[in-house]
């Protein structure tokens, strides 16, 4: 007997149809993130290197260079991959040309700079999730929601709400509610004396961020935490409980996401899951393998990925 057969036993002793189970687990949709396609550069900046303390160096050997690139990657790694996808973008990715005017900053951008992308979700059957890049950029300051330059968080205030009317654009066009996930790496290297003023200017430019008018049923915000990134080791801003408080005081708005990679090596996100159902409808996850920290290796068939 089959090691299936033998689970698929044990929990119809509990009521459990199995073969129920994963055909409703079929048809819930995983979203693939097309960062790692090109390892992080995106396409609307000509930076030298990345930035916001993630770990990835953006100079990965045979990484897509053009967006045509990147789509053609994407198709090769969905034939490979079995049930239903959906893609995942980083504002980054914006595609530029004379049709849609051409190149602006991120505070900028619109629906139609992400209109290829559109196209290509509607061939494939796929829904679309997004997130404002919050990093390598000239305006990080290094900091960028939670910056003391009112200037800085202005630009970067007006990127999130940008990013609200696409994702809202993402999920009418396609069809699928569009998870809008904001994460920054805000955050310092040594221990700052000020530890509260950082997170009430995050805490604020959220709310700003979030007052840009959206249909909850359409656009899904989310806010990601991190425990720490490479040159923010001492104070990340968005904290974990930084960003479950603000998931929890604006559950009309809002929903938590979990990441595997973003706690302390001894939490386990699958423990942190009912806690969480027991008081929101909905939670959002990064489901990656870390090793130590955020390193986002490919998940396995282990209990926790």
């Amino acid at each position: 007997m089959s090691n299936y057969l033998q689970a698929k036993e044990q929990y119809a002793k509990y009521g459990i149809d199995t073969e129920q189970a994963i055909e409703k687990l079929i048809g819930v949709p995983v979203s693939l993130h097309c960062w790692q396609g090109d390892d992080v550069r995106g396409f609307d900046q000509k930076v030298d290197a990345l930035s916001g303390g993630i770990q990835t160096t953006g100079n990965y050997p045979g990484r897509a260079t053009t967006p045509e690139e990147l789509m053609q990657d994407l198709d090769f790694a969905l034939k490979l991959m079995p049930g239903t996808k959906k893609l995942n973008l980083h504002a980054c990715y914006a595609i530029f040309d004379q049709e849609n005017g051409g190149w602006v900053d991120r505070d900028k951008i619109e629906p139609k700079h992400f209109k290829k992308w559109v196209d290509f979700c509607k061939e494939r059957g796929l829904g679309c999730d997004f997130n404002p890049t919050f990093f390598s950029h000239p305006k990080c300051d290094p900091l960028t929601l939670s910056s003391p330059n009112e200037e800085t968080r202005k630009f970067w205030i007006e990127h999130g709400k940008a990013c609200i009317r696409i994702s809202e654009y993402l999920a009418k066009e396609l069809g699928q509610p569009c998870i809008m996930n904001i994460w920054t790496g805000d955050g310092f290297k040594d221990i700052p004396a000020d530890r509260i003023g950082p997170r009430i200017r995050y805490k604020e430019s959220l709310d700003e961020i979030l007052s840009e008018p959206f249909d909850f049923n359409l656009v899904k915000p989310c806010v990601e935490s991190k425990v720490f990134g490479i040159g923010v080791e001492a104070y990340t801003v968005g904290s974990a409980e930084f960003s479950l408080s603000y998931a929890a005081m604006n559950k009309d708005k809002c929903i938590p996401l979990m990441d595997n990679g973003h706690y302390h090596p001894t939490e386990l996100v699958s423990d942190k899951i009912p806690a969480l159902l027991a008081f929101f409808p909905e939670i959002a996850l990064h489901v990656t393998r870390p090793i130590r920290w955020d390193s986002d290796h490919v998940v396995l068939f282990d209990d926790e990925t």
